[in-house]
């Protein structure tokens, strides 16, 4: 049996930044509000005479989870990878909080 945790095995190795791309945040962001829009375009009363005769809130619900789609596509397509030996960066001396106290490197 081996004392080496998870992290420090994978500590090394590089990994996918996964839920936490941006795209990722704002395909799901964009799909929901067009999953919105779609239900108000077809729940919601159409008013052709304010809009030319288009249901503008169904073809923009519409357009909104085809971009969303897009962006979560993007980033199952081309991942973000985290390079190895990448650590996260320590506090801004600056900046006017407390400091974070982290413990020295062994």
């Amino acid at each position: 049996m081996s004392d080496v945790t998870d992290s420090d095995e994978t500590a090394g190795e590089p990994h996918k930044a996964g839920l936490f791309d941006i795209r990722n945040i704002i395909g799901a962001l964009l799909g929901l509000y067009g999953v919105i829009l779609t239900l108000a375009g077809l729940l919601g009363e159409h008013e052709p005479e304010k809009t030319g005769g288009v249901n503008a809130n169904l073809w923009t619900g519409l357009a909104l989870l085809a971009v969303g789609a897009g962006f979560v596509a993007w980033a199952k397509v081309r991942p973000i990878v985290v390079p190895p030996g990448v650590e996260a960066p320590d506090d801004d001396p600056t900046r006017p909080a407390p400091q974070r106290r982290r413990p020295p490197v062994t």
